[in-house]
């Protein structure tokens, strides 16, 4: 499988210098003023195709090639998994247990390494912003297309932030005078934050994916994404359009079950190289078995494997399952490929195009447009098997149908479930009864403590100490 980019040595200490600026400090935001860095960075964005590596360093941040699960590699999907009603704990007794009973405390650290995460690539994102900018080393077209790129990247990063946390630091600059000190934004100025970025990516982005393959933004990624921020801000027209503009898009296709998750799949909107070292993709390593014999480290729950129908094909071909002695163990088998360069190869799913349509069809239903908005839920249910359509005659029973056509195509996919739970104000209701020590609260993970002695600006969220 090809890299992100062929990067030479000298390009590959390009990155490095950034990296080190990034990942030097401690804490969240004391970003070390270091000359040696600041020079490192003046030269970086003199020069073209260090510009290009230093931006390219930005996906690598995203960690799929690396065995450890990270915010951009698979935390998200297995953390918010456990913490709603998608997976128990398996073999992976360790860390899986707090999450799944909802008993993480402020200093877990699997939630600071998360937040963590994701501040040093927004930083590391924030340096190539800053230097993009000012540099006149590139033409303005490139310097239109990496700028939009790189704010569709920090509004991802943002988005399943506000999902996770709540309010946090909204971080623009690599000052560390001004950052240090930063306190939680609300959750509407995060979300407003968000957009704006993805209204910025839209007029910047082309059509065109600026590389080979799908694993930078294009246009349609920040539409996609800003589809979903849409929907979750209830601004149902605005969602409709802004998926509209993806679906009647002639590079999109919903694929065969078989397919979705293949390196160069049609129905991939936004899709990055795995192949590691040691594994292919990390959801891939983290779900699947050693062999037959063993327990899954993460078991798929009774409350998803009740929500198949007995007749969709997705709990076949999606799902795998090891029966140890008396008991059998159902684990997610979206991806199929364990160790590096198996065929046929897998890529990293970040956005694809089912969760689109029925983006759309949810908004559809809000505003009461059942026709649109079941013929959007029934491309997708169809495509995974050819059955009867369904249809709707009023809005609860809409919004039931694709709640439940999310909560079986989407599964243990970018804490998809967690979300969804969250907007649509269910969690409460769907959470509560099957666990025992769930309270509203639990909805916000917590602000890791380390993060809070350093910045006492960071106040914690309800229900944590």
């Amino acid at each position: 499988m090809k890299p992100i980019t062929r990067l030479s040595k000298t390009y590959l200490t390009v990155i490095l210098m950034i990296v080190v600026a990034a990942t030097s400090c401690k804490k969240l935001i004391q970003i070390p003023t270091n000359p040696t860095n600041k020079l490192s960075k003046d030269r970086i964005f003199a020069d073209s195709a260090n510009i290009v590596a230093a931006v390219a360093g930005v996906y690598g941040n995203f960690g799929v090639t690396q065995s450890n699960l990270g915010f951009g590699n698979g935390a998200i999907t297995i953390y918010t998994g456990l913490a709603s009603d998608e997976l128990i704990v398996g073999s992976e007794t360790y860390t899986a247990p707090a999450f799944f009973e909802n008993t993480i405390l402020p200093d877990n650290s699997i939630v600071a390494s998360m937040w963590s995460d994701a501040y040093k690539n927004i930083y590391q994102i924030n340096i190539c912003l800053d230097g993009v900018a000012k540099t006149t080393a590139i033409s303005d077209k490139l310097k239109r297309q990496l700028i939009g790129e790189l704010k569709t990247d920090r509004a991802f990063y943002y988005y399943f932030m506000a999902n996770i946390w709540g309010g946090v630091p909204i971080i623009t600059s690599t000052d560390y005078k001004v950052t240090q000190s930063t306190p939680r934004a609300t959750l509407t100025d995060v979300f407003n934050f968000v957009l704006t970025d993805l209204k910025d990516a839209q007029q910047l982005l082309t059509a065109a994916y600026p590389s080979s393959g799908r694993k930078r933004p294009n246009l349609y990624v920040a539409e996609a994404l800003l589809s979903k921020v849409y929907l979750y801000l209830g601004q149902y027209q605005n969602a409709i359009d802004a998926a509209s503009t993806v679906i009647s898009s002639p590079l999109y296709r919903l694929e065969t079950l078989d397919r979705v998750f293949l390196s160069e799949s049609s129905e991939a909107i936004w899709q990055l190289p795995a192949n590691g070292a040691n594994q292919e993709t990390p959801e891939g390593a983290s779900f699947i078995p050693f062999d037959a014999t063993y327990q899954p480290n993460f078991v798929m729950s009774p409350q998803l494997l009740g929500a198949f129908e007995s007749n969709d094909p997705r709990l076949t071909q999606w799902t795998n399952a090891n029966t140890i002695g008396t008991d059998t163990y159902y684990y997610p088998n979206k991806y199929k490929n364990t160790l590096p360069g198996q065929t046929p190869l897998e890529d990293y799913m970040i956005l694809r195009l089912a969760d689109i349509y029925l983006v759309r069809a949810e908004a559809f239903a809000e505003l009461e447009k059942y026709t649109e908005a079941m013929a959007d839920l029934n491309t997708v249910r169809d495509r995974a098997a050819d059955r009867p359509d369904l249809t709707a005659a009023s809005k609860t029973q809409a919004l039931t149908l694709i709640a439940h056509e999310r909560q079986v195509e989407l599964f243990c996919e970018w804490g998809n479930r967690w979300i969804d739970l969250k907007r649509t104000k269910m969690i409460d209701a769907v959470l509560g009864p099957i666990k025992s020590s769930w309270v509203p609260t639990d909805s916000l993970f917590p602000i890791p403590n380390n993060e809070r002695q350093a910045n006492p600006y960071l106040n914690q969220n309800p229900g944590y100490r």
